[in-house]
C-alpha cells in the first residue's frame, strides 16, 4: 500500500472547517480504494499562532515541512491583523520558500450549479488558468520612504526573469497540449507595460516553437476579463502573471458559481519540495464558525493533491462523488442550497462509499 505524508495547515477562518472536511473525504477514499493511506500531521500555524508567538509559523517551519509529500492548506487572513503580515508570514513564505512557481486553477460549472452569466451552456466554461507564482508583481521588491510626510513614497517593483517566465510558459504549453482543444491564451498588458509584459510576449513566442501542436494567442488582461464574461466558450488554457492571474482566477470562480467551489494547486513541478494545495476562497471570517462554509473547493483541491501524489483513480472517484452530490442539490448557501458544511461532507463520504 502506498503511503503519503500530508502536512495539514488549516490556518485561519473557515480554513479550520474545510480542511478537516477535506481530510475526512480523502480518508474515506483511502478506505474505499485500499490503494493508499495518508499519514497526516496537523500544524496550528496562522493568525492565532501569531498572537501567541509573534510569528505566523515557526522560524524553522520550512525545514519541518520539507519531509512531507504535500501540504494541505486552508486559508490565511485575519481582520485584526495586517494582511501583509498574515500572507507573507505563512502562505507566501511557503510558496516562495519551496519554489512553488506554478499555480494551477481549473474552472468549470459543476453539475447542479448555475453560472451567473446568462446563456451559458454546459461545457462553455472549462478552463485552466496557469498563474506564475514566484515573482512578477508579488516578488516583494520595493520600499517606503519619508513615512508620514507629504512627500511619502511607496514603490512596488515587478520582477520578471527569463528563467521564471520561460518555465511557467512551458508548464502552460504542456497543460494546453494535454487538453483536447490544445489552445493557450497568453495574457499580458504589453500595450501599456512595455518592458516586463513585452518580455512575456517574446518568451511566449520562443517557447511556442517547442509546441507546434498547440495553438496560442495573445490577449490583454482587460480584454480577457471582458472575454471571460462575454465569450467564455472561446477560452481553454490561460497563462498570466502573478497579479493578473490572481484577479482573473477569482473572476473565473465567480462565473463558475462561487469562489466556494474553486480549487488551487501551488506546484513545484521539479518535485524538489512538497507542493501545496488550497481552496482559493480565503478565510471568510464573516461566516467562520457558523458551519456553512462550502467545502467543495477543498474537495476539488484534494482531488488535485491526490492526482499529484500519483493517485489518479482516487482523484477521479472524489470528483465524481462531488458532482453527484452537487447534482442532487446538496449544496451550501453560496451556491443556492441550504446544506451545512457537515451535511455536504457526509453526502460526499456516502457517495464515495457507494462508488464503483
Amino acid at each position: 500500500m502506498r503511503r503519503h505524508r500530508i502536512a495539514a495547515i488549516p490556518a485561519d477562518g473557515i480554513g479550520k472547517e474545510v480542511i478537516p472536511a477535506g481530510l475526512e473525504v480523502v480518508q474515506a477514499l483511502a478506505a474505499r480504494t485500499g490503494d493508499f493511506a495518508l499519514d497526516v500531521e496537523h500544524f496550528p500555524w496562522g493568525s492565532d499562532h501569531y498572537r501567541g508567538t509573534g510569528r505566523m509559523m515557526p522560524e524553522d517551519g520550512l525545514d519541518t515541512l520539507k519531509g512531507f509529500d504535500a501540504i494541505f492548506f486552508g486559508a490565511v487572513g485575519d481582520p485584526l491583523l495586517p494582511d501583509d503580515v498574515t500572507l507573507w508570514g505563512l502562505r507566501l513564505r511557503i510558496c516562495q520558500g519551496f519554489d512553488q512557481y506554478a499555480n494551477i486553477r481549473p474552472t468549470r460549472v459543476l453539475p447542479g450549479l448555475t453560472s451567473p452569466l446568462r446563456e451559458v451552456e454546459p461545457g462553455d466554461i472549462d478552463w485552466v488558468i496557469v498563474r506564475e507564482n514566484s515573482e512578477g508583481e508579488y516578488a516583494g521588491h520595493g520600499g517606503r520612504a519619508h513615512r508620514g510626510h507629504p512627500e511619502e513614497v511607496a514603490t512596488e517593483t515587478a520582477i520578471f526573469t527569463r528563467a521564471g517566465v520561460t518555465r511557467i510558459m512551458r508548464v502552460a504549453f504542456d497543460i494546453a497540449r494535454s487538453r483536447p482543444r490544445r489552445l493557450l491564451t497568453v495574457v499580458t498588458k504589453s500595450n501599456a507595460q512595455k518592458h516586463g509584459m513585452v518580455f512575456w510576449d517574446e518568451i511566449a513566442a520562443e517557447v511556442s516553437r517547442d509546441f507546434p501542436d498547440v495553438r496560442w494567442e495573445k490577449e490583454l488582461v482587460d480584454a480577457m476579463a471582458a472575454r471571460m464574461v462575454r465569450r467564455p466558450a472561446s477560452i481553454d488554457t490561460v497563462v498570466a502573471t502573478n497579479l493578473h492571474a490572481d484577479i482573473l482566477s477569482d473572476l473565473a470562480g465567480a462565473v463558475a458559481g462561487s469562489l466556494g467551489v474553486a480549487p488551487t494547486a501551488n506546484l513545484d513541478p521539479s518535485r524538489r519540495f512538497p507542493s501545496m494545495f488550497e481552496p482559493i476562497h480565503g478565510s471568510a471570517f464573516d461566516i467562520a464558525g457558523k458551519g456553512v462554509a462550502n467545502p467543495v473547493a477543498t474537495f476539488w483541491t484534494a482531488s488535485m493533491m491526490l492526482d499529484h501524489l500519483g493517485e489518479p483513480r482516487a482523484a477521479r472517484l472524489l470528483m465524481e462523488a462531488v458532482e453527484r452530490v452537487c447534482a442532487a442539490g446538496i449544496r451550501t448557501a453560496d451556491v443556492g442550497g441550504t446544506a451545512t458544511t457537515a451535511e455536504v461532507t457526509a453526502a460526499v463520504v456516502a457517495a464515495i462509499s457507494g462508488a464503483n
